[in-house]
This record gives C-alpha cells, structure tokens and sequence, in this order.
C-alpha cells in the first residue's frame, strides 16, 4: 500500500500522519517535519523520527546556499539524521515520509532513496507531498500513484479510512 498525500499549506497533512503514528507506533517507521516557532513566529523547521531524535531541517539564522524563502536548509544534518533510518527498509512496516518536499530534495541521497523505495512493491509507504511539482520526483510519484487530497473539509473522513485500511491485520 503506498498513501501519497497531498493539499495546501496548513490543512493538517503532518497532524494526519502524527495521528496515524500514534495510534500504533509499533507499526511505523521513519519521520515527520514541524515548525519551530520562536516568540509566536515561525523561524524554521525540524524533523522528528519514529524514533524520538530530532534535528534542524531550516531556520532563519542557518548559514547554508540551499534555501527555500527566508529558510536556509541543513542538508547535511537531514541526511545524517533521516538517511541510516529509512535507506534499509523494514518490509513489515509502514515508511512515513512527511513529508517530500522541496527542503528535504536538496538531498540527492534522500531522492535517490525514496525513488527506490516507492517502487518496491511489498513496501508500505505513507508519506505527504506537495500540492505543486517542485520536483521531477513528485510528478513520477504523481504519475504513477495515486493522491489523496486533504481539506479541511475531508480530513477526519481521510483520518477514519486510513485507519481502517492501515491497521486491519
């Protein structure tokens, strides 16, 4: 089963995955992104994995080229962090990807690794991209699965059906 999940800035694509994680964590593997606020102001992004570790994925005061608006992209700490938990996959869980995104395909490694990943066949993926094609990556992915769309409208609907499709034994 491969959940690619899509939608707008701020519609609750992250919360779904948390929600889903925490319901079974038994039963995931791999990572998720959140803000980082200071003062009320969101200065940047972390990522988190299933396994409690955290790291700076972006933040307004980071010293790097790669960038996405105000946010300068630690590539390095992401690799470091995200590539050793998700390059071996483990065949009897499911692969949370949240999310796949113009700041984390600064990293050849990390699109190289999910490329491989999303076609291998008895691996189960939940993951969220973007809405637009930022990358040749989500138009394959596009093209060849298909895409939830998330609103505000659907979003506990979507909530209910993924947990009946992804915890049913």
């Amino acid at each position: 089963m491969k959940i690619f999940i899509s939608g707008s800035p701020g519609v609750g694509k992250t919360t779904l995955i948390k929600r889903l994680f925490l319901k079974n964590p038994q039963r995931f593997y791999g990572f998720w992104t959140e803000e980082i606020m200071e003062g009320g102001k969101r200065v940047g992004f972390k990522v988190i994995t299933t396994w409690g570790e955290s790291g700076v994925l972006a933040h307004i005061k980071l010293n790097s080229h790669y960038r996405v608006g105000k946010y300068a992209v630690d590539v390095s700490g992401f690799e470091k962090l995200v590539l050793p938990k998700i390059k071996n996959p483990l065949m009897d869980k499911i692969l949370i990807l949240d999310e796949i995104g113009k700041m984390e395909m600064f990293s050849k490694g990390f699109v190289e690794t999910v490329e491989r990943l999303i076609f291998l066949k008895d691996l189960d993926i939940l993951a969220t991209i973007p809405l637009k094609n930022v990358h040749p990556l989500i138009r394959k992915i596009k093209e060849n699965f298909e895409v939830v769309y998330l609103t505000v409208e659907n979003r506990n609907k979507v909530f209910e059906d993924l947990t009946l499709s992804l915890f049913q034994y």
